[in-house]
Parts: C-alpha cells; structure tokens; sequence
C-alpha cells in the first residue's frame, strides 16, 4: 500500500510548524495529497466569567461567543495562506478544510478519508491544547486509519529511518505493523521488542517476535527481534528507553481499548504513551 494522502492538524499551538514539517516531508517523499485540517469547536470555548447563566447574562454570552468565533475565523484564515503558501514553496499538491464543529468527532472523520493522519500530542503546559487527548483517543477509535502522533517537544523532520515496533501479538499489533509499511519500507534497521512475552501458540510463538520478524523481512526490512522482561516498569517506559537506547525515529504499536458504555477508552499502555512520548508514534486500532 502507498500513501497518497495525507491528514495534518493545523492550529494556533506552538507545536504546529514542527508537526507541519514533518507532514510536509512525508507528503513530498510519498508523492501524496496534503489535507489541512483546522477544526473550530465553538463548545470547547470556556464561558467562565459569566456564572450560571440566566436572563442577565445570556446575551453576554452570546456576544462573547460570537467576538471569539470570529477572531477565530481569523485566526483561521492566516493560518490557511500560511499553509497554501508552504504548498507553493514545497511544490506539493494539497487542500485546506476549515470546519466548525466538535473536534473529537470531526478529525475522526475527516481523518477516515486519508491514508495517515499526523496530530499532535497534548501539550500540558499549552492551554490551546487542554482536552486533546480526548481527540486523540476518539480519531483512533473511529477512523479506521493509522494515526501518526508528533510529540509537542522536539523537532522531527522525518520518521522510519530507525524503527521500534512494540509487539503482544495481538490483532491490535498486527494492523499497526502493516499500517506502518509504507512508513518504515526504506528504514535502515528495523526492532520488534516483545515485553514480558508469552510462548506458545496463543501468545508471542517458541520463539518470541521472530515469526512477525520473519514476515517483515519478507518486506525487505533489516529487522532484529528482541525480548526483555518489565522489571517492574510499565510496558510504556520500557518502548521509551529502548526507543532511546535505539536512536529510534518511530515507534509503531496498536492502540488497545476497552468499552465504556457508548465509548471506547485508552488502555493504560496506550495512555501512557501519548502522555510521555519522546518520538512519533504510530497508533493503529
């Protein structure tokens, strides 16, 4: 499979240059179609100041709500020349989509008709981004597509020269390996890690992350399988500190869940991750 489209989350936070550079990268050496999505969600401007709301202030609401919907708006629009004008100067074919709407639902489903979808992680200490894991979270559950997450610290001009896969052997895995190839088909070298791993036929096999090694080199990849215990350490430090004993510039995992009534929720993995990763991950569900 080739990517030939390619969904980024443009915004107003400090991590949006980087995030856009690296998707422009990706779209110029994948020859694909680069959508930016700027999302307007009205319902997520805080109304604080205004108490509950009553006759009396009702309408101060209002005023206020349409005073930031059209900064926003914008806002919005020199974002949008920013973009069309890295399109130029980068040669790259591509579309602007500015939409009004809640986030969570909305980049999930704009995100279904793309390839690969480049968000970023929440910035704690960045206002602009409160809430962003719950958009996240949604994207990854409702799109059906792998979901590229660019760490909000750091600078990252490419992605799937050095290459960590986290393996459990589960379906979850298995969809982001194969959502990664297009991404990792030139890398220099190639790790599957299996965690506290389980032999057998209902676990990691006899020999643990050598049979999805095997189907990988297949590929053409260079890939090493690896296995360690925990020690204690959550599952997620463990993928960052090898990720960093790596020189790693991806790491690749399927995101797990569990359903809460009408929703899915992040595993613990899966959480961890977004909340203190130190490179791009690829999520897939």
């Amino acid at each position: 499979m080739s990517i030939k489209d390619i969904l980024v989350q443009v915004d107003t936070g400090a991590a949006t240059p980087g995030r856009l550079d690296l998707a422009i990268g990706l779209a110029r050496g994948h020859g694909a179609h680069l959508i930016g999505l700027c999302v307007f969600d009205i319902h997520r401007i805080p109304g604080a100041g205004f108490g509950t709301i009553n006759s009396e202030n009702s309408m101060a609401l209002s005023e206020y709500q349409v005073r930031v919907r059209d900064d926003a708006f914008q806002v919005a629009h020199t974002l949008e020349a920013s973009f069309r004008e890295r399109l130029r100067r980068d040669g790259l074919e591509g579309e602007w989509r500015l939409v009004e709407g809640r986030a969570a639902a909305t980049v999930g489903l704009h995100a279904r008709y793309a390839d690969l979808a480049v968000l970023g992680q929440e910035d704690p200490d960045d206002r602009r981004s409160s809430g962003w894991t719950s958009v996240l979270e949604q994207a990854l559950f409702s799109s059906g597509r792998p979901i590229l997450v660019v760490p909000y610290a750091g600078h990252f001009t490419q992605v799937g020269r050095r290459v960590l896969i986290g393996w459990n052997a589960r379906r979850e895995a298995a969809r982001a390996v194969h959502d990664a190839l297009p991404l990792i088909a030139g890398a220099d070298d190639v790790t599957v890690l299996a965690i506290d791993p389980q032999r057998g036929l209902g676990g990691h096999g006899e020999d643990p992350a050598v049979d999805i090694a095997q189907h990988l080199a297949r590929h053409g990849l260079r890939v090493t399988a690896a296995q360690t215990t925990s020690g204690g350490l959550e599952a997620s430090d463990v993928l960052l500190n090898h990720a960093a004993d790596l020189g790693a510039d991806l790491i690749v995992v399927g995101c797990y869940g569990h359903p809460r009534a009408w929703e899915m929720v992040l595993g613990g993995v899966t959480r961890a991750l977004l909340q203190r990763m130190t490179v791009p991950v690829l999520m897939s569900h």
